[in-house]
């Protein structure tokens, strides 16, 4: 059995480094977010400040058609991306690809913004209702009925259905496993019991649907991304000194070939993409899923509200945890077994002492968990979509089961193919966001045009 998975994860790694480890792939991605990004007129930058105001309910209306509200499915969208990736993947960025890499997840993240917007304002122009109110949205929908293009819809909810049980659950409980057992080397030794726990509990949330989900995921987003950046803050004052070099170094290693060599730089903006789109999942088409349940009739509207997302996921968290590891020094220890979440452990303990890596334990953990619950949404909507509503509940078990599953497998393997099937999914919704575009920026400047009622009945009196 060692020798297969060996094999395995041997073969995959060839596989994801073949599909991470060329320019096209990195152009493809980079490419589509910069284009977005001018064909919207830089809208992460002129709708911000509206985005905050819907957040906020202003302009919420308890009659429009969705289950959940624009703060509820911000939050069940972030519980998907605020996760291992923060911890862990930042981690990974840049034990792999150096300091550099950091600032190439911040590239991803701004011209993600622009993705976001473009492919949620999709996801809430050709969502489908029933006749109980329940909703399904996402790239599938969009392909199907925005482009016609059944076939290429279905292959999109294929690799969605099949990326729910990597990136979703199985690399989240490996994480886990990973980041506790640097507290507590016992748990690597009990990594069954840990996944028996973690799978009752995602079972208790994951049987009422996205209303549970979004009402368990508001609760806890707000409160595991405060404790995590309270800590992350406490220990960059305890090193406020360092910060200055801190950030020369991400931006040399990052853009200067001539200090750190060209191979270098490649290495950072490989994996700095990478981990980047991992995190904050813009062009994957897993969050449309989620933002096209939302109450609201304005497609622009949630649009706006999910470009919040990589904002928040990797410009405020990811930078949190990128800093923390380069000021303490962390990513040079030399160690082996500092790699993923033990090496964002390390890097808290080394300025917080015991409390610190608790601080990672546990919000590790509480990350997990809620990536957990939201894949799981998009895993049953895209069942959905391939098999109907009678497979719904049985995806769920196997989802639930597959978290004790993946407590136990390498990380390496596990990672591997989150890899792969997050580009698998990427690429039939690229396409989507490129065919249209234009039908987007139609919409957003029909909503930002002064005769389009912004601040209308609509909003709460």
């Amino acid at each position: 059995m060692s020798d297969a998975i060996a094999t395995l994860t041997g073969w995959s790694g060839q596989l994801a480094g073949l599909l991470w480890g060329n320019g096209l792939t990195l152009l493809i991605l980079l490419g589509m977010g910069l284009y977005l990004t001018l064909r919207m007129g830089f809208i992460q930058l002129r709708g911000f400040r509206h985005s905050l105001a819907l957040v906020s309910g202003r302009y919420s209306c308890s009659t429009d058609a969705g289950q959940i509200s624009h703060f509820q499915a911000l939050s069940t969208a972030l519980s998907a991306t605020v996760g291992t990736g923060n911890i862990a993947g930042v981690a990974t960025a840049i034990s792999l690809g150096g300091p550099g890499a950091l600032f190439w997840m911040w590239v991803t993240a701004f011209f993600g913004m622009a993705t976001k917007f473009t492919e949620c304002t999709l996801a809430l122009k050709f969502r489908e209702i029933d006749a109980h109110g329940e909703i399904s949205g996402g790239p599938m929908y969009t392909l199907l009925h925005g482009l016609k293009m059944k076939r290429t819809a279905t292959l999109f909810a294929t690799f969605a259905l099949i990326a729910s049980f990597g990136i979703g659950n199985m690399v989240q409980a490996n994480s886990v496993v990973d980041g506790l057992g640097y507290l507590f080397p016992q748990v690597r030794d009990n990594a069954w019991l840990v996944g028996g726990l973690m799978a009752f509990l995602v079972g208790l949330v994951i049987l009422g649907g996205v209303t549970r989900i979004a009402h368990v995921a508001s609760a806890i987003v707000p409160l595991m991304a405060i404790l995590y950046i309270c800590g992350a803050v406490l220990v960059l004052f305890n090193n406020a000194a360092q910060i200055p070099a801190a950030l020369a170094t991400i931006f040399n290693h990052a853009l200067n070939p001539w200090a750190v060599g060209g191979a270098a730089v490649g290495e950072a903006i490989r994996w700095g993409v990478a981990r980047g789109l991992f995190s904050n999942e813009a062009g994957l088409g897993s969050s449309p899923m989620a933002h096209a349940a939302a109450r609201t009739s304005e497609p622009v509207r949630e649009g706006l509200v999910a470009m919040l997302e990589p904002f928040i996921d990797t410009l405020v968290i990811c930078t949190m945890t990128g800093l923390v590891i380069v000021v303490t020094g962390a990513y040079n220890s030399g160690r082996d077994d500092l790699v993923g979440a033990a090496l964002t452990a390390h890097a808290f303990e080394s300025s917080l002492g015991a409390s610190g890596a608790a601080v990672v334990g546990i919000g590790l953990s509480l990350f997990a968990f809620s990536t957990i619950i939201a894949w799981s949404y998009y895993g049953d909507r895209s069942a959905h979509f391939l098999f109907g509503a009678s497979a719904v509940q049985p995806y769920r078990v196997v989802f639930t089961f597959l978290v004790l599953i993946g407590a136990a497998v390498p990380l390496q393997l596990v990672w591997n193919l989150a890899d792969i099937t997050n580009i698998l999914m990427a690429l039939p919704n690229l396409l989507s966001l490129a065919m249209l575009a234009g039908l987007v920026q139609r919409l957003k400047s029909a909503y930002f045009s002064e005769s389009h009622p912004v601040r209308t009945s609509k909003a709460k009196p």
